[in-house]
Parts: structure tokens; sequence; C-alpha cells
């Protein structure tokens, strides 16, 4: 599908913008776990990561589809969006269903960069994608919800603002449905620690600065529920439809960035007197991959589409990550496969984006229940667990 100028305008910009912060820029963050400022800076700066905000509060308006376009372009840059792409989709939570006050109060900040809004605190150690058994509490008291429990892979906390929150403020027997009795929150992250959150950094395999997060008797005043009190879970699912679309973005630019590297040094490297490339062994994975990306982007296309246009869109956007995120890391290992021994060498760079897509796999759902809603939301079948 052919895009507009705009789009094409926005690419350009994009490509200009990531260009100032080269591959060693991130190289030299992998390596040291730091967290890119200056680059999230300029990013806010120049409005695209406040795309879906509107005008009324300071953002550009724009939809999905063109966010998504932009998270794409950052990845086949060689950046990492998993450190800042959280903006968009929680920002969602607030704009769909904060109330005029919160908007007005926190909306233009995030527009202009004074806060940032990074986290979703939902995910726990012991429920994983079981959102409705999470066991996180907020209890009413007076003018303020006391919040007690444990969050984990909580993302960009140390480095944001606000956090969106779901805690159970029912307790789950005593809801005619699970996904009752829940509830959002906003959290002022500077106010709240050593008030009752504390927060441990986790060491792991990719460089998105997660957290386990530990509630003790933390007060929030109750202007800072988020919609309606036990309907947290309709706040979230906007949010979740819109991350994993712009996830599915950025896999296609991870699987755009390893089909440039790989065609690339395909055609310029040399063994046994002829470039490698020319071999259907090597050609013809590179070939393949880049066909399964382009389709993948289809489907990105649909969902994000979809979404804008306040239609239902949870297959195509379920559908979308998995098929994105499947096609960037065979991508990879076709791109990682292609360079050989130099792959794993860090000044290529490939090895960093190679861990970076795996993820998606994983989070934020897993193959497998996207499969799972596939077989019984969209194909009727039983229940598979």
């Amino acid at each position: 599908m052919a895009e507009t100028t705009a789009l094409t305008d926005i690419r350009l910009a994009v490509r200009q913008l990531c260009a100032k912060f080269g591959e060693s820029y991130w190289l030299a963050l992998d390596k040291d776990r730091g967290y890119p400022t200056e680059f999230v800076q300029a990013l806010t700066e120049s409005g695209f990561l406040t795309v879906l905000i509107p005008e009324a509060y300071g953002g550009s308006g724009l939809g999905v589809f063109e966010a998504s376009v932009i998270m794409e372009e950052v990845c086949r840059s060689g950046a990492h969006a998993g450190a800042c792409h959280a903006q968009m989709y929680v920002m969602g939570s607030v704009l769909r269903h904060g109330n005029e006050t919160q908007k007005k109060h926190y909306l233009p900040k995030i527009a202009s960069g004074e806060l940032r809004l990074q986290s979703f605190g939902v995910t726990e150690p012991t429920t994983g994608t079981d959102t409705t058994s999470l066991k996180t509490t907020a209890k009413r008291d007076g003018d303020d919800y006391v919040i007690n429990g444990q969050k984990v892979w909580i993302s960009r906390i140390e480095h944001s603002d606000l956090m969106v929150l779901l805690a159970r403020t029912t307790p789950k027997e005593e809801t005619q449905k699970k996904t009752e009795g829940l509830s959002a929150f906003i959290v002022e992250v500077g106010k709240a620690v050593g008030q009752g959150l504390e927060i441990r950094p986790i060491d792991s395999m990719i460089n998105h600065h997660s957290c386990e997060l530990f509630f003790d008797d933390l007060r929030i005043p109750k202007d800072n529920l988020l919609g309606k009190e036990g309907q947290g879970f309709k706040v979230i699912l906007d949010g979740m439809n819109a991350e994993r679309i712009l996830i599915a973005a950025e896999c296609v630019g991870d699987g755009r960035y390893f089909i440039d590297k790989a065609s690339a040094y395909a055609s310029e490297r040399v063994v046994f007197d002829r470039p490698i490339g020319q071999n259907q062994g090597v050609q013809f994975p590179i070939a393949r991959s880049y066909a399964e990306v382009e389709a993948a982007w289809l489907m990105v296309e649909k969902a994000a589409h979809l979404f804008d246009a306040g239609e239902p869109c949870a297959a195509e956007a379920n559908m979308s990550k998995m098929l994105a995120s499947e096609a960037s890391w065979r991508a990879g290992d076709v791109c990682m496969q292609t360079h050989g021994g130099f792959a794993f060498a860090k000044e290529y760079h490939i090895e960093r984006k190679f861990r970076e897509t795996r993820l998606y796999q994983i989070a934020p759902i897993s193959t497998n229940l996207i499969l799972s809603y596939i077989g019984e939301h969209v194909l009727k079948m039983p229940r598979s667990f």
C-alpha cells in the first residue's frame, strides 16, 4: 500500500533524528545498562513520542497508525524503542478513561516532556499474564486508597514520573465476573518512593530497565483513580491493544533492520572470489525473511486502522504482534547466519538487536496465549485452559 506524503515525511524526519544517535550511542548504553535520556528527550521535543495526545492537550492528535510508523522507523534505524514506547500506549489509558481534571493536569505536561509516563504496573510474579488473578490490593481509607502487593517486570519505572497501576479493589470471589473488581490508578512515582513503594532493578538479558515493585501501605489519593472503581480491566485493555500494535510495528522495524544489514553484507562480503549473496543458500533465506516481514506489516496496518476507527481489533492486534515478532526473530537469525562469526562481535551491533527482538515472542503476551485467543474467540473452539 502506497504511503501518503505526510507519512513519508514522518519517516524521513524520524530517520534524520535517529541518525544523530548512531549505533555507537546504543552500543555504549547497552554496555553500561544506561538509559537513553538524550534520545528520549529529543524524540519528545520533536513531537514524535506524543503524537497520540490530542492537540487540545499539546500533542499532534494523530493515530496509532502514524505512531506505528514512527516506532517502526526508530527500530529500523538501530535504536531501541523499548526505552520509550510505553509513553504512547500508557498515555492512551489516561486519554480514554481519565476525567477532564486528570487529562488537563497530566497530558500537557507529558506532551511537553515535563512529565514522563513510561510504566504500566500490571504483571505480578505469581500470576503473569493471568491478569484477573493479580493479588495487589487497593483498599479505600477515607480520601486515599492503600496499596499492598508486588509487581515484577515493570519497565522504565526508574525513569518515569508517572505509572498506571492495576490493583484489586474487590476480592475476586466477591465479583460476578473475574474481570470485575480491578481498578486502575495514576501513581506519581517520585512521591511514592520511600513512602510505601520500593523499587528493585532486575539484571536481565536485555536493556529494558525492568524492576520489581513492592507496595507496603502506599497511600494514593482517591482522585488518582483512573476510570471507575472496579472497571480497571477495561482501562488497560485499550492500552494493551495499542501496545501490541506498536510493538508489532517495532518488530517490523527490527526485521527490516536485519534484512538491510544481511542483504548489504551478503552483497559486499567476498568468499571464494564471489559475493556470498550470489549463493542461493545465503540469498534465499534473506529473501524469505523480507517477504515474511512485509506480510506482517500488512497486519500491523490493518490492526492500527481498526484501532484508529474505534472498531474492535483485539484479534488483529494479537495477530500482528505474533506475526511480526516471529518474522523479526527469523530475520535476526538469518542476519546472524549471514554474518557468521562477525555477528557475535558487538561492533557489528547485530547481537544487541537480536537480543532485543527475542523478547517480543514472550512479552507483552506470549505466542501461545495469542494462539489460544484466536482459537477460542475467533475460531470459536473450546477454551484451551
